[in-house]
């Protein structure tokens, strides 16, 4: 049973460092007002919540930024197996 994530995008934004399923911490930098987030989960089975900050986004929909740093976590749960993914989106300009 697998709590990872086989693909993590947030829009055409390149994540730094580049997805690997083995890390869960990650950065990105945007001027724009939206982006995209998609997570697919390596098991089908698993259940993937996005949250940008408190907000809740649908996966494959758009999470507006504010200015400045935007904490966004995917949390995969299969079973008991739970895996959380962080990605620092700076919105500037």
């Amino acid at each position: 049973m697998s709590a990872r994530l086989s693909g993590l995008t947030i829009g055409a934004l390149p994540l730094d460092p580049s997805f690997d399923p083995d890390v869960t911490e990650y950065t990105a930098s945007t001027t724009n007002a939206t982006n995209t987030v998609t997570a697919t989960a390596e098991d089908e089975a698993a259940e993937v919540t996005i949250l940008n900050g408190e907000t809740p986004v649908t996966n494959g929909t758009a999470a507006t930024w504010v200015s400045g740093a935007n904490t966004v976590k995917v949390t995969v749960k299969n079973g008991a197996a739970q895996e959380v993914y962080t990605v620092t989106v700076t919105k500037t300009g």
